[in-house]
């Protein structure tokens, strides 16, 4: 078996994180591993064909966002959450959610300019 190429985190890309992070697939698998921590790389409930998450490993593991390890003939997948949170730090923490507040509220448009009231006649003249 080739070995996996998995960066060091010195070698960290933001580029190449954030084009990994950047997909729906990933950005799905990257919350699950998240709330669950290490999985093999076919976790259940995904409705994607193995090679198409395939794929989607390969481009989180070679942007250094997770590491894999073989176990016989199980690879499995882990979050590199320390190493990210070192290079890039809150970067993991705003694409997962983790610093999410409402947005502040628009301020209310101020009282509309209104023209002068035309004034009526007093009375006759």
């Amino acid at each position: 078996m080739r070995a996996l190429l998995q960066p060091q985190a010195e070698d960290f890309d933001l580029a190449a994180v954030l084009h990994a992070l950047g997909d729906p697939v990933r950005l799905e698998l990257l919350r699950r591993l998240a709330a669950d921590g290490e999985t093999t790389c076919s976790p259940e409930g995904m409705a994607v064909p193995r090679s198409t998450l395939s794929n989607h490993w390969r481009i989180l593991r070679e942007a250094g966002v997770t590491a894999t390890r073989v176990h016989g003939k199980t690879r499995l997948v882990t979050l590199r959450r320390d190493e990210l949170d070192a290079r890039f730090p809150h970067l993991l923490g705003a694409v997962l959610g983790e610093f999410a507040h409402p947005a502040p509220a628009a301020p209310a448009p101020g009282p509309a300019a209104s023209a002068p009231a035309a004034s009526a006649p007093a009375g006759p003249a």
